[in-house]
């Protein structure tokens, strides 16, 4: 069972203006992303709520959404439990996000403005900084705004949605294989080259950076199935 912290550490986290399951919802998704909540652990209402600090329907609602995501199993009669990585929705995710994001990226070339160009290469500075510090997490985060400016600057905002909702259990795979010696700075590099067939209005380079950047992942699956296998099924 999770072990409770005293309320006041997270729920001053909370904003009592903002929906309180919307808030449940992202504290418990970035837990279970960043596997401080590691798969198969059972996550009791009771506990959660007074861990938050809030009450219990919150926690409810927020556990049914990320049931939908696919990141939280809810078994009749037994309780909710943090979803296994599941190897098949990982690779139709990264099925999903390949199809979506290589043919947002050819609009993107074909679309390329020196705004979208000067976000973007701000965003590679960002990541070079995370990477110089070693901050793991804060990198994750840059690498998902580094995608969805993408989708923003072509004026695809629902693409972004659709990607974002389907790649949880992606999102742990990745957010496992960032320790991996030299990996961030494959990454960043990728996006670089990304960046640069933006700047030059070349979409089949850019399909083509896009589509070897997302199947990185294949790689880091088949390491992490050799040295963490308890984590997936």
């Amino acid at each position: 069972m999770i072990q409770t912290r005293p309320a006041a550490e997270p729920a001053a986290a909370l904003d009592p203006r903002l929906p309180m399951a919307v808030q449940v919802h992202a504290l418990l998704k970035r837990e279970i992303l960043t596997l401080q909540l590691r798969p198969s652990e059972a996550l009791s209402e009771k506990e959660l709520s007074l861990k938050l600090g809030v009450s219990r329907t919150p926690v409810r609602e927020a556990l049914i959404k990320l049931a939908e995501e696919g990141l939280v199993d809810i078994l009749p009669q037994r309780g909710s439990f943090v979803a296994p990585i599941r190897v098949a929705e990982v690779m139709e995710a990264q099925f999903i996000r390949e199809a979506l994001e290589v043919a947002v990226v050819r609009r993107a070339a074909e679309q390329s403005t020196a705004a979208l160009v000067e976000r973007l290469e701000a965003s590679l500075q960002r990541q070079r900084r995370a990477i110089e510090a070693g901050e793991h997490e804060a990198f994750l985060r840059l690498d998902e705004a580094f995608h969805h400016l993408l989708s923003d600057g072509v004026l695809l905002p629902r693409s972004w949605k659709v990607i974002h909702n389907v790649k949880g259990q992606l999102d742990r795979v990745r957010f496992l294989s960032l320790p991996e010696p030299g990996h961030l700075e494959t990454l960043q590099a990728q996006h670089a080259a990304i960046v640069t067939a933006v700047r030059i209005r070349d979409p089949d380079l850019a399909a083509e950076h896009m589509r070897a950047h997302l199947q990185e992942v294949f790689g880091s699956v088949r390491l992490l199935l050799r040295d963490q296998p308890h984590l997936f099924v």
